[in-house]
């Protein structure tokens, strides 16, 4: 073979065995997604069997004398939903510093969903913590698991800093305590520049996790992170198609 055949080739083999390009998150191609405040709900979640809806959200107090933590509602219907969908219901904290109120308030929700009918399977936590506070984010969420009643489950939305830069130790305590992670792909209204270079990191997790991408996000499919035994799918956070005002989603990096 001469020289230049031998080079088309190698160029041939390498064309077979590059992965695909980065397409946009076409939301109708998924199953599970976010459902924000402000987001208004789109055709497209006839087919969902498993949605995340805010419930509400917890702050910080804004003055001396404040409580330490109070609960904004987001979505204060409780609609009865598909009996073959999965309900989680998030909660956005801006700190864990959650008193009685919030946790009796918190389960009361639960229950409220619950007897309209739902089929709901957990709470979902969507809080920012910096890599090198996880340890302190465990303890939270050992307490939380400990007052939730038995038949929900405990989930929570991950930065991709974890995944690569975590203290295995950490990691391996969230694994003991909540049911799974989805680990955001996104910043914003945007996805993350660069998030291929985490992705060989999260395919290492050895916990539970989702991976959460943005509608019209882009996004590469790894077939490392795809074949994980801890892979169990993805998660799409909806936006209004004409770009109109909502609350900003998560997905803040260290």
């Amino acid at each position: 073979m001469g020289a230049a055949a031998q080079v088309l080739l190698v160029a041939l083999l390498l064309g077979a065995i590059r992965p695909a390009a980065a397409a946009p998150v076409k939301a109708a191609d998924y199953q599970a997604f976010w459902l924000w405040s402000g987001v208004r709900p789109q055709p497209l979640l006839a087919q969902a069997r498993t949605l995340y809806v805010l419930q509400g959200q917890i702050d910080g107090p804004r003055r001396p004398g404040d409580p330490p933590a109070r609960m904004t509602a987001q979505n204060p219907a409780v609609p009865r939903l598909s009996n073959e969908l999965e309900l989680w219901v998030v909660y956005r904290a801006h700190t864990l510093d959650w008193g009685e109120d919030v946790h009796a308030l918190l389960l009361a929700q639960l229950q409220r969903w619950q007897r309209a009918g739902n089929r709901v399977g957990g709470v979902q936590v969507d809080f920012d913590a910096r890599t090198r506070h996880l340890e302190h984010y465990a303890v939270f969420l050992e307490d939380l698991r400990r007052r939730l009643p038995d038949r929900y489950r405990l989930s929570i939305t991950g930065l991709l800093d974890w995944a690569g830069n975590a203290d295995p130790a950490a990691l391996n305590r969230l694994a003991g305590v909540v049911d799974e992670v989805v680990m955001q792909t996104y910043q914003g209204r945007r996805s993350i520049p660069g998030y291929r270079h985490y992705l060989p990191a999260l395919a290492r997790l050895r916990l539970p996790f989702r991976i959460g991408l943005i509608q019209d996000g882009d996004w590469q499919a790894s077939a490392e992170l795809e074949n994980s035994p801890w892979f169990r799918g993805y998660v799409v956070f909806l936006q209004n198609p004409d770009g109109s005002r909502q609350h900003a989603p998560t997905g803040r990096q260290p």
